[in-house]
């Protein structure tokens, strides 16, 4: 039986080669682009999965409450480890993990240096192995990392570094300029997505702030993961926790509430308040937009294939009354026709997956070559197309097949058959669904698009052009040659200015304290510190309202603090400000001068109460100026300036304007994805749209060539045509705009600077809309009036 309605399902769609062609086109563009978006989505949440004991896995982080200000950090205090272990009996293990980074290097046979390299350097416990279980290809962790000046690498580091894992064992590594480290073990790679890009880890007892007991510093390359006892959960060891926190934090009175809690390791990939090693985040709500979109594409897609044969009932019905009268059942019928959409869609199938195939280059140099898409990579692929096969066959077959079997078989054979009043009203209301679909995400990426140039084009309040900011040695022997390396690069010509400093004005990398001002505990908030020299406020033009620069000088004399500051301790008049005492980790400093406000964090958050101040220990960086022309001979020249001054270190360099950039990269992603999914949308639609007009338009051939031979104008015709389709994507734009206000509503609502919701968005979708819709039905509105009316009439 199904070979025979397979037969006359290939039969019909060779008889109507257009509008299986549309079906086709528009069915397999939409499940190429769910098929890609279920890729993303399946990448995503597979992210730290696989590990033994997962539920069971929780990353401790640290949370303040002040009075106007909540703060998170991903890191723990250093003592926190130890402590844990001793006090919370629910916790089976915990582990403690740190990360750093320094210079490697690795000498041949002879002592001959064969590889100098900066890289992310991991300092583990042996315990944090035994929570996130690994595959080891040499050594177990707990001997492994058990002694100091030990290490660990990943597979590919130890062929990178030695050429085998074999060779790798015993092997020594220089980590800065002097600490050897033995090679005692080698792990798998771990996958890309991971929370923790390991490559190498180093012994815990080589730490070397590992006996710290310091409980109010807190840093997010520190974390503690602990693995819960059997049948214990988070909400378990509440109480329990609660007990540690009062005991260490609140006992000891320090500042702004701290307190840790328990984070599951599923939630870390997805955690908008914590970072993570692999600095690797995205928020669910991104991940239900893009199944959102994806469902939006499938379902319009299915509405172009119910709209067209429900339109094209009509022409088959003698087939259907030849069959009942024959005495083919109704049941028979469906399954007949269900078939042929089953058949349409799996060659639809095969067609979307030649297109994902194409389009997988194009996804992965979006993402910058940093994530690996495969079509097949993962088995649970072929479960979700099969699953996409029925959905589509059922969701675009079912009701075309009721409607088209229900058919009365008299009527039928005399060719009398209409459809009835509900099929039209539901297929109006599917077009109707269909361009509301399309009206939103035209609203959601105009509004996008001008939230991304909003971010690009605000002044932030200092100069971003031209600075490179390139990374310094933090040893005691560079720090000294840093006069040396700044008189140098201002010879350099095109070299305008050069400032020391930890970070540039606007940067993520975020130090901030609990401090007293002018004699009182401050409880509000925490301060922001920043260290840079005097020369950093002419090189990034920040504007000094009050009082001076603090003078020249290693070490901190003087505080310049920020408008946001002043209004958060409570004061109006920033002269007033100067010499009052800002009290940080029990040194008191003057406040000497006031800068005014520029944006210190993405666009994303407002700006921090900020104090500036010198410290020669805290120039991470150096700030250098350029005049715009020639920068890629300028660079090369600072960068062989710089190997020559620091030849123990590795050079590093980067410009303001684009590590800015990087802070919105995923909405740029985003912004770019919604783009293409709404010209695959407005495609599917039109397309469809098109093909439903055509059908219209040669059912009412004869109406149009009575109409014409009674003195109806070209015009008056198209005006016809086209009156009933406007009305429809008109009353579409009327659905869209309270459910596309609410999207972009809320998506604007996560940036602290963004711009101001108007109707012109709105306004513009439904221009854009209706134009498409008159041109597309115009083109073929216009055929069927101009079409000779001998043709339609010389059979009557």
């Amino acid at each position: 039986m199904f070979r025979i309605n397979l037969k006359i399902a290939l039969r019909n769609f060779w008889k109507n080669k257009s509008y299986t062609l549309i079906n086709i086109l528009g069915l397999s563009i939409g499940m190429a682009s769910c098929i890609l978006i279920f890729i993303f989505i399946r990448f995503q949440l597979s992210f730290d999965e696989g590990f033994k004991n997962e539920d069971r896995i929780y990353r401790v982080v640290t949370d303040w409450k002040y009075n106007s200000f909540d703060d998170y950090s991903s890191g723990v205090p250093i003592p926190v480890t130890a402590a844990a272990r001793n006090e919370i009996s629910g916790i089976e293990k915990i582990g403690a993990i740190a990360k750093g980074g320094n210079v490697i290097r690795i000498n041949d046979k002879e002592g001959k240096e064969v590889i100098k390299s900066r890289e992310d350097l991991y300092y583990a416990e042996p315990e944090f192995f035994e929570i996130l279980q690994i595959d080891w290809l040499y050594g177990k962790p707990s001997e492994a990392l058990k002694e100091p000046n030990t290490v660990a690498l990943s597979q590919a580091n130890a062929l990178k570094y030695f050429g085998s894992i074999e060779n790798a064992i015993g092997k020594s590594i220089t980590i800065g300029t002097k600490t050897e480290l033995k090679v005692t073990g080698v792990f798998q790679d771990m996958p890309q997505n991971s929370s923790f890009p390991l490559k190498i880890v180093v012994s815990y007892k080589s730490f070397p702030e590992r006996n710290s007991t310091c409980w109010d510093c807190t840093s997010s390359s520190f974390s503690s993961y602990v693995l819960l006892k059997e049948g214990l959960k988070n909400s378990d060891l509440r109480e329990t926790l609660a007990k540690f926190n009062k005991i260490h934090y609140s006992d000891k009175k320090i500042a702004g509430n701290q307190t840790n809690r328990l984070q599951p390791l599923k939630d870390i990939h997805f955690s908008e308040l914590y970072d993570n090693f692999a600095n690797s985040t995205v928020s669910k709500q991104q991940i239900y937009g893009l199944a959102i979109i994806g469902l939006f594409l499938i379902c319009t897609a299915c509405i172009n294939f119910i709209n067209l044969n429900t339109a094209q009932a009509v022409n088959r019905s003698k087939e259907v009354g030849v069959r009942k009268v024959m005495g083919g059942k109704r049941k028979q019928l469906v399954v007949q026709f269900l078939t042929e959409t089953f058949t349409l869609v799996v060659i639809a199938l095969l067609f979307a997956c030649i297109l994902t195939e194409l389009a997988i280059p194009l996804m992965e140099n979006l993402f910058r070559n940093q994530i690996t898409f495969s079509l097949f990579g993962h088995p649970i692929i072929f479960v979700f197309m099969a699953l996409l096969v029925a959905f589509v066959s059922i969701l675009a077959g079912f009701y075309p097949a009721l409607i088209i079997s229900g058919f009365n078989p008299a009527l039928a054979i005399k060719n009398k058959v209409s459809l009835n009043n509900n099929g039209l009203s539901l297929r109006k209301i599917l077009v109707v669904v269909q361009f509301a679909i399309t009206v939103v995400l035209i609203i959601g990426t105009l509004v996008i698009v001008r939230q991304m140039k909003y971010l690009q084009q605000k002044p932030l309040g200092f100069t971003s052009n031209a600075i490179a900011m390139v990374g310094m040695p933090g040893d005691s022997t560079s720090k000294s040659r840093h006069d040396l390396f700044k008189d140098k690069v201002l010879k350099i010509p095109g070299v305008q200015l050069l400032s020391y400093c930890k970070v540039p004005p606007l940067s993520q990398d975020v130090s901030s304290s609990d401090f007293s001002f002018n004699g009182l505990k401050n409880n509000d908030f925490e301060v922001r510190l920043c260290n840079a020299d005097a020369d950093y406020f002419k090189l990034f033009d920040l504007k000094i309202i009050a009082g001076k620069i603090f003078t020249k000088s290693d070490t901190t004399n003087g505080y310049v603090v920020n408008e946001t500051f002043l209004k958060k301790v409570g004061i109006t008049d920033p002269q007033t400000a100067i010499g009052k005492m800002i009290k940080v980790s029990n040194a008191s400093t003057p406040i000497v001068g006031v800068v005014k406000d520029y944006n210190d964090k993405s666009l994303k958050e407002n700006i921090s109460g900020l104090a500036i101040s010198s410290d020669k220990d805290q120039y991470w960086q150096a700030a250098i100026k350029l005049d715009g022309a020639n920068m890629v001979s300028v660079m090369q020249q600072i960068e062989a300036l710089w190997n020559e001054t620091f030849p123990q270190s590795v050079y590093g360099a980067g410009f303001v304007d684009e590590r800015i950039n990087s802070y919105y990269e995923s909405e740029a992603i985003m912004g770019i994805l919604f783009k293409v999914f709404a010209a695959v949308i407005i495609f599917i639609s039109f397309i469809g749209l098109f093909g439903l007009i055509s059908f219209v338009a040669a059912q009412r051939t004869k109406e149009v060539a009575i109409r014409k031979v009674l003195g109806a104008s070209t015009f008056e015709l198209v005006k016809m045509l086209n009156g009933s389709f406007l009305v429809m994507v008109f009353l579409a734009n009327l659905v869209a705009w309270p459910l596309a206000y609410l999207f972009v509503s809320k998506w604007l609502s996560t940036f602290a600077y963004r711009i101001e919701l108007s109707v012109w968005p709105f306004v513009l979708a439904m221009c854009i809309s209706m134009l498409i819709t008159l041109i597309t039905v115009s083109i073929r509105s216009y055929k069927a009036a101009t079409a000779n009316t001998i043709d339609a009439l010389k059979y009557e």
